[in-house]
């Protein structure tokens, strides 16, 4: 509860700020595209700075798209916009994948030391903290799976612009992009370590 907590209190946090951000008023981003542009990359990924993207690509998963005329591709048919918009959902949702996974890392122990039992309780805190960002990172790997198998049944396109995320789907469709593996092996070192701690008590150190 107090990790859930602490996860809200951050993003809320980020969505006080939003009018600090130069160039940005609320009132005119109403499009997906619009508000997935404000999401960047950053060489040092801080919470702030994560939970900043992560607010941006939420948002925009709850937005329509914009027009075909100003989408981020070039779309020529009806055909296109389908594929171009079951691969935007896709995409979207691998980048909160990677940035919910980035994020629980930071909280993450991947060893229980002994001479870090005095500090027992705060290091169960942050594996708390870290296995609720991973199973975010779970349910949009999760989604990034449902809009790639959307976007199977559409052969013989390619857009420009958007060949990365092309490529992102057939990664997925081969297997070679599978966050979920990873994801589940962090979770199951979570538990490990958890468990290593719980086990310390006054004779460890």
């Amino acid at each position: 509860m107090r990790s859930r907590l602490f996860l809200l209190w951050t993003l809320a946090g980020v969505f006080l700020l939003t009018p600090a951000f130069p160039g940005v008023s609320s009132s005119r981003l109403i499009y997906r595209e619009q508000l997935y542009r404000l999401y960047h990359q950053h060489f040092y990924a801080s919470p702030q700075r994560i939970a900043e993207n992560i607010y941006w690509l939420e948002q925009a998963l709850r937005s329509d798209f914009a027009n075909p005329l100003y989408a981020l591709a070039r779309i020529s048919n009806e055909r296109e916009w389908e594929w171009y918009r079951y691969l935007f959902s896709m995409h979207i949702n691998l980048k909160l994948t990677e940035l919910y996974l980035q994020w629980g890392t930071q909280y993450m122990k991947f060893e229980a030391f002994f001479y870090n039992a005095p500090w027992q309780r705060q290091n169960l805190e942050s594996l708390e903290r870290a296995e609720e960002l991973f199973r975010y990172a779970l349910v949009y790997w999760d989604e990034a799976q449902r809009w790639s198998q959307e976007a199977a049944p559409i052969r013989f396109i390619s857009l420009d612009r958007i060949q990365y995320w092309e490529d992102q789907h057939h990664r997925i469709r081969r297997g070679s992009l599978n966050y979920g593996r990873i994801i589940e092996r962090h979770l199951d070192r979570v538990a490990e370590v958890r468990s290593a701690f719980e086990a310390m008590d006054e004779s460890t150190y």
